[in-house]
């Protein structure tokens, strides 16, 4: 499949042409997107995609999308790139993930959590083929030399979108449509994993920074992909009086619910003003082309993958999709870039814990779930300096806390 001494060759040839690309590690900047490695058309080079879904969940359209722009940015043919879509979280990914190592992929990507076992499974019987996952938690402690995890830090991204969120509920409170003990938000969300919990928290300790008063109910569908579920949900909080509805969920089951009621909503994963111009205000969501771009020079330059891949807004990785101004408070662009300008110089952190209690009481310390085992026991105290250090011990969330201001409404799944 890997043909080494094709790769060794090429790699000489484009370190000539372009220069050393740097290894990147778990917290360092990936390598430069802007210095792109051209596949030729005639390299036997080939990377496969997995994909839960296909291109009616916008969680799956986010990653094809990522995955066409990087493709195409490197110059890969269609010969060279295999997509497989709606690839249940069962054998089927193993299946998939061996067909597309028969087929010659150096490369086998997967973008959903419960692919995780089955595409370690492949990493174990196809040793010569990189195994990359988005959303998992084990590769840093399997170390197995050819699976790998990656996410972003989306927490971030979240956090700004919740900052749209609070400007729009003072600019609600201010025109007297609600009184600042009616600033309630709603939020759909898929499990109670830790990737759900830190996404909500986020997103509420953002609104939360610009509109003290806030306080936000979730309900959980138990779906990462439920249109009727999530529409259900939406209409549920709406019914509950809540004004603003968020969600991580990836139907258009709760911006179209918040379209026919007339409510503000702030979409995950791209923007959905084409379907709800008058109630869309912002949408937050990773942009995977800098990693795809990132697995693809390594393994072109026969350089080592990192096991565990977290960026953010340095590198492109997390995004912001353009402001409905018809929608959004007046200010909110403005207030977004000061909070992001903070954000990447480190002079504000999303879970500092003077933002939020637990208990009525503030944390000093908090023992966190990163190294998963069967058990799910705690192993690493996350909070110093004064906050809760995300995705750093690992690059999927393991913000799991549930703190005060925020009700569940929920919480079978």
């Amino acid at each position: 499949m890997k043909k080494f001494i094709s790769l060794l060759l090429g790699a000489v040839m484009l370190v000539a042409m372009l220069g050393m690309f740097a290894a990147c590690g778990k917290t360092e900047p990936a390598t430069n997107p802007d210095a792109d490695v051209q596949v030729e058309a005639t390299d036997d080079f080939k990377i496969g995609f997995i994909f839960l879904h296909d291109e009616n969940s916008t969680y799956d359209k986010n990653f094809l999308d990522g995955a066409e722009k990087a493709t195409a940015e490197l110059g890969l043919t269609a010969e060279q790139v295999i997509f497989k879509t709606n690839i249940p979280e069962g054998n089927e990914c193993y299946e998939a993930a061996a067909d597309l190592a028969d087929q010659g992929c150096d490369i086998v990507f997967a973008n959903s959590f419960g692919h995780e076992p089955y595409m370690l499974k492949a990493a174990k019987e196809f040793p010569e083929v990189e195994f990359c996952h988005a959303t998992g938690t084990t590769a840093h402690t399997e170390n197995v030399a050819n699976f790998h995890n990656a996410f972003a830090s989306i927490y971030e991204g979240r956090y700004l979108a919740g900052i749209a969120a609070g400007m729009k509920l003072n600019e609600m409170i201010e025109s007297g449509k609600i009184t600042a003990d009616q600033a309630k938000m709603g939020y759909v969300g898929a499990f109670t994993y830790a990737e759900v919990v830190s996404g909500y928290t986020s997103f509420y300790l953002g609104a939360k920074s610009v509109c003290p008063n806030v306080t936000m109910e979730v309900q959980f569908t138990g779906s990462w992909y439920d249109e009727a579920l999530e529409k259900e949900a939406a209409t549920k909080l709406l019914s509950n009086n809540c004004v603003l509805i968020s969600q991580h969920a990836d139907s258009m089951g709760a911006p179209t619910a918040c379209e026919n009621a007339g409510v503000p909503n702030v979409s995950y994963n791209g923007s959905t003003q084409s379907a709800c111009p008058n109630t869309f205000i912002i949408s937050s969501r990773i942009d995977w082309a800098p990693y795809f771009k990132y697995i693809i020079e390594s393994n072109k330059n026969g350089e080592a993958i990192a096991y565990d891949w977290c960026e953010g807004f340095e590198v492109g990785s997390v995004a912001l999709t353009d402001i409905n101004e018809a929608v959004a408070a007046p200010g909110t662009k403005e207030a977004i870039e000061e909070a992001k300008a903070k954000l990447i110089a480190g002079e504000i952190h999303v879970f500092d814990t003077n933002a939020f209690t637990v208990g009525g009481e503030k944390l000093e310390s908090y023992m966190a779930d990163v190294d998963t085992d069967p058990a799910y026991e705690k192993d690493t105290e996350a909070i110093s300096d004064g906050y809760f250090h995300e995705s750093e011990y690992r690059s999927a969330p393991y913000f799991d806390m549930q703190i005060d201001g925020i009700t569940l409404l929920n919480s079978a799944f």
